[in-house]
């Protein structure tokens, strides 16, 4: 009687141990902050960051923060669907070894949501203003995805500005009409232009789920693994608090899912901040107007850095998908063409990232930031 009155002592022991182990990873994983909206009051200020808002001549905002005045200046381009906080991961070290700017552009964060400045020339005039008026110095520039073809217009336009540019997985010539088309992105950016042109959902993340590539993915095999633990999941949370943004408890940060859907709050859902008006030109290509891709590659003088993720475990060792679908910002062949066209120019690849290099594998490109910190300054110097 003694043995069997331990045994179960144990096994509630065990299923106790389980339980609260459970709890403590579903908590974690409900709690994080994916969007790291907390970043500047936890740690920003302990850092010396400020946040500003610089007042451009048309009235039109760019919000922004600065770090403490520790080296050469250093600005930050985030992509799209974030802000200037999502390089939350890099900023402490950074910090240390720059003075760092990192800003919202337009659409994006705090910064102003205008449709008719929701233009790559526009925003890049509006940058270069910014580096002229407030930063008021000689440059390092690093910019990620959209943000790298705003960078990349900068160090074309405004030379004497940039010391050196870095260009983390830019979609270079995969959003030219024609091959944009055949990108997970463009799919994305036409699910926002399609919500804007139907009147059965009022919540885009729903609807952005109702139809989804992800789904196709994922799906691929017949296992319907998608809907089960993600899409299902999803729309059950948002029917019943539809002003929220949906996570899953089973799914840990390192896995991306709640990041994926963390990214698809916007201001039209009311709990973002991010403008889906932005998207729809990079769907209709207006946010290209005026923006030669070729020419402004060809027409950088600063010594740059082209960062480019490796091929993702579903499609490797191709970036594209078998139905031909681009499954990152660019292919090979893309990004031997930005390299081939800059004239002073270096390739490093095969970053385990989904794209996000500095948020993904944030030692990397702190490292990437550093080398090209210590050759630049050494020239410098002679």
């Amino acid at each position: 009687m003694k043995l069997i009155y331990k045994i179960l002592i144990i096994i509630t022991a065990i299923i106790l141990f389980f339980l609260i182990a459970v709890g403590i990873f579903a908590y974690r994983n409900l709690t994080y902050d994916y969007l790291n909206e907390k970043w500047f009051t936890k740690k920003g200020k302990k850092l010396g960051f400020k946040e500003n808002i610089a007042t451009l001549e048309d009235g039109l905002e760019i919000y922004y923060i600065e770090g403490p005045n520790n080296g050469p200046k250093l600005l930050l381009l985030h992509g799209q669907q974030v802000n200037c906080y999502d390089y939350a991961k890099v900023l402490p070290k950074l910090s240390k070894e720059f003075h760092v700017y990192a800003l919202d552009y337009y659409g994006h964060g705090k910064s102003s949501k205008d449709p008719l400045k929701y233009n790559a020339v526009l925003i890049g005039n509006d940058i270069i203003w910014f580096i002229k008026n407030i930063i008021k110095d000689e440059i390092y520039l690093s910019g990620h995805s959209s943000g790298a073809l705003l960078a990349s217009y900068i160090a074309a336009t405004s030379p004497e500005s940039i010391k050196a540019l870095v260009l983390e997985d830019g979609p270079f010539f995969s959003t030219l009409p024609g091959k944009a088309e055949h990108t997970i992105s463009w799919l994305g950016f036409k699910q926002m232009h399609d919500y804007f042109n139907q009147d059965e959902f009022d919540s885009f993340i729903r609807y952005s789920f109702e139809d989804d590539y992800m789904e196709t993915i994922f799906n691929d095999k017949g296992s319907n693994i998608y809907d089960k633990i993600i899409k299902n999941p999803v729309l059950k949370r948002l029917k019943k608090n539809p002003n929220k943004v949906p996570k899953i408890w089973y799914f840990p940060p390192s896995m991306g899912v709640n990041s994926m859907i963390a990214i698809r709050a916007n201001l039209q859902d009311g709990n973002g901040e991010y403008d889906l008006r932005f998207g729809k030109t990079f769907y209709d290509f207006s946010w290209f107007i005026g923006y030669n891709q070729e020419e402004i590659l060809k027409n950088i003088e600063a010594p740059t850095i082209v960062m480019h993720v490796a091929p993702n475990d579903l499609t490797k060792p191709s970036y594209h998908d078998k139905n031909g679908i681009l499954l990152a910002a660019m292919d090979e062949q893309d990004a031997e063409r930005v390299v081939s066209l800059i004239p002073n120019s270096k390739y490093i690849g095969g970053f385990k990232s989904s794209h996000d290099i500095h948020a993904d594998v944030p030692k990397e490109y702190i490292k990437v930031l550093l080398s090209l910190k210590t050759e630049i300054e050494k020239n410098y110097q002679k």
